[in-house]
């Protein structure tokens, strides 16, 4: 019977305490101010020109990868004829220069084959004119011919290898020709060069002119800001639009110092948005400042308006897309389920 006096008594008290627990949470002083906000991201012009196009006003959601604004692409267009125009004289130098190399290799190989012909006929007709020469010797001596029959055969002999000689001189100037080839290749090769590089001069214009167009991330946004209207220059790195990923809203609040040693990054809070006083939105803190500050003066917190605060950041759990940036309401403790429950069954 002590026994379950005991159990009862320890039970009340728990209960006690945690109705204590939760009237301490819903007391005015455990609820701050608090109003939403979006992580901003501000779109930047990569190229230069002037605005001649604006999509958007500020509020629009947009598409992933929408335009929202448009620069003009004059100068990039006429740099882009320019290049086009260079492209196609380099493709016509290269055509050339194809030809350049075949009708070089044709010819060393034709000539060439002709100087070697050439140069066999020569050989032979020495060796034959030789022959003769020595045929005629012998002859001459044995009283067979007269010396003029000798000399007649000495000078043919001595044209044979003349021709011989210019024979073997046009087959070395056809090998000194074969160096002509590699020189073709290497001036085509050069030619491929330049005009690779003006392929890629061309490719890179034609980004630049697709940069012209200025276009949201690639995830729904809200259009939170335009930097620049129609009109206005644009330079590389020129801000032109913020826009906020509405799935990143979050709620921004100032905890009271003496709250620091009961809440810590993960706790559980809930946001109720001023405007819809029976909405409960769940949420948890997500950063806290790690230095003190004043409270602002547009964002007071009911509890203690001239104390120091810690700014904390609070994760929008549930939708956090259908709140808008800047609503404001209050943020409090979310008590632990297992209080919650006790309290109910009291």
């Amino acid at each position: 019977m002590r026994k379950q006096i005991r159990i009862a008594v320890a039970l009340l008290v728990a209960l006690l305490l945690g109705g204590v627990w939760l009237a301490r949470m819903e007391d005015s002083n455990q609820r701050w101010t608090g109003f939403v906000e979006g992580e901003e991201r501000v779109i930047r012009a990569e190229v230069a020109g002037r605005v001649i196009k604006t999509l958007h006003q500020e509020g629009d959601l947009l598409g992933p990868g929408e335009i929202v604004a448009v620069l003009d692409t004059a100068d990039i267009d006429a740099r882009l004829e320019a290049q086009r125009s260079q492209l196609a004289v380099a493709d016509a130098e290269i055509l050339g220069q194809e030809e350049q190399v075949k009708l070089t290799e044709g010819l060393w190989r034709t000539g060439t084959e002709a100087r070697r012909a050439e140069l066999r006929r020569a050989e032979a007709a020495a060796a034959h004119a030789e022959g003769n020469l020595i045929r005629e010797i012998d002859l001459e001596r044995s009283g067979a011919s007269t010396r003029q029959h000798l000399d007649d055969a000495g000078n043919a002999r001595d044209q044979a290898q003349s021709a011989l000689d210019q024979a073997r001189d046009m087959v070395s100037q056809a090998e000194e020709e074969k160096r002509q080839i590699p020189l073709a290749h290497r001036q085509l090769e050069a030619k491929q060069r330049r005009r690779g590089a003006a392929a890629a001069q061309l490719r890179e214009l034609d980004i630049a002119r697709g940069k012209a167009k200025i276009r949201a991330p690639a995830v729904g946004t809200l259009l939170q800001t335009r930097f620049l209207r129609e009109g206005e220059l644009a330079q590389p790195g020129s801000a032109m639009v913020a826009v906020i990923d509405p799935k990143e809203n979050y709620v921004r609040v100032y905890l009271p110092a003496e709250e620091m040693s009961r809440l810590k990054i993960g706790a559980a809070v809930v946001f109720r948005p001023d405007g819809a006083p029976d909405l409960e939105i769940a949420g948890e803190i997500a950063f806290i400042a790690d230095q003190a500050s004043f409270t602002p003066e547009k964002i007071e917190s009911r509890s203690d308006r001239l104390g120091q605060v810690f700014l904390a950041k609070i994760r929008i759990l549930d939708a956090p897309e259908r709140l808008l940036p800047g609503t404001e309401g209050d943020v409090w403790p979310k008590a632990p389920a297992s209080s919650v429950a006790k309290e109910a069954g009291r």
